[in-house]
């Protein structure tokens, strides 16, 4: 073995010798909370969650247990463990149901449930957030509810409730995805259900238009024209300067909406290229949905 990597290897083993002296001299309540708080200060979070959890089986009932709680939640979402903040989060709120501070805990599950619907690739890459599973974007939107409904004077309910408007509209635009995907099918019937659902659960939502105009097209496609004169007649009433809509006021229908043709290039590069004529209806203004959002969570204080 060189003389190089010998050296490494001792340093690597002094370092930790150097760490655990330190935490063995931590003997007492004070001591182990002011080396969390030198953890956290560092974005040190593996040694910050191994503290706050020795601070917490060492002095359950100490002066510092119910705020380092709090702290092992932020510690968990700052080292990207969504899952874990959530968990601790819940335990915090089914444990200090009355705390001052609860309100936080309700705020940051909302948070890391979020940090979980953007996903890894989304927070670096401009992809369509609306395409992905909306199981975590349905979580977070619930849990900063609640926080909103039983907190409306907390100082994290107005954050909460601008991320609940932008979830709002990113679950109604997966839904008319889903529309869209059962036209290719030929599934009319779901793809008419789908825009219903928007109309009936996110009314206020900008994809109610397109909403709408999915309904049209699915009567139409079934043959129920009456049907789909009475939405037709209701889309150009209150949304008259929709993009779908002709000179004469009729919306612009095809039958071929249905066609699923994807190019070589379109699959090669998992549909970020060259994209078929979509089947369905999408008239988005650029940045209407998506939103660069900050992702950083305040320390509990």
């Amino acid at each position: 073995m060189s003389l190089l990597r010998l050296t490494g290897l001792a340093l690597v083993v002094m370092l930790s010798a150097c760490a655990g002296t330190d935490d063995e001299n931590l003997t007492s309540e004070q001591q182990l909370y002011e080396a969390i708080q030198r953890s956290l200060l560092a974005s040190q979070w593996d040694t910050a969650i191994e503290r706050l959890h020795r601070i917490e089986a060492d002095y359950p009932f100490g002066r510092f247990a119910e705020q380092a709680q709090l702290e092992l939640i932020y510690a968990y979402y700052e080292s990207n463990q969504p899952d874990a903040a959530i968990s601790a989060a819940d335990r915090f709120i089914r444990l200090q149901p009355t705390h001052e501070k609860v309100d936080y805990a309700y705020y940051m599950r909302g948070l890391a449930a979020f940090t979980q619907s953007q996903g890894v690739i989304e927070r670096f890459m401009p992809t369509d957030i609306t395409q992905r599973d909306p199981g975590a974007a349905r979580e977070s939107f619930s849990y900063f509810q609640q926080l909103t409904d039983r907190f409306p004077n907390s100082q994290y309910s107005w954050d909460a409730s601008q991320r609940m408007i932008y979830l709002r509209n990113v679950l109604a635009r997966y839904e008319l995805h889903v529309a869209s995907y059962y036209f290719t099918r030929g599934a009319y019937v779901a793809a008419l259900n789908r825009g219903k659902y928007v109309l009936e659960n996110f009314p206020s939502a900008p994809a109610v238009p397109d909403a709408l105009a999915t309904i049209v097209q699915a009567y139409h496609l079934l043959g129920m024209e009456d049907l789909a004169q009475h939405n037709l007649d209701l889309l150009k009433l209150n949304f008259p300067e929709y993009p779908e809509l002709d000179e004469t006021g009729n919306l612009r229908l095809a039958d071929n909406r249905g066609a699923n043709t994807r190019s070589l290039i379109n699959q090669v590069t998992f549909g970020l290229l060259d994209r078929p004529e979509p089947a369905g209806f999408d008239t988005r203004l650029e940045g209407n949905i998506e939103r660069n959002w900050d992702l950083s969570a305040p320390a509990p204080r």
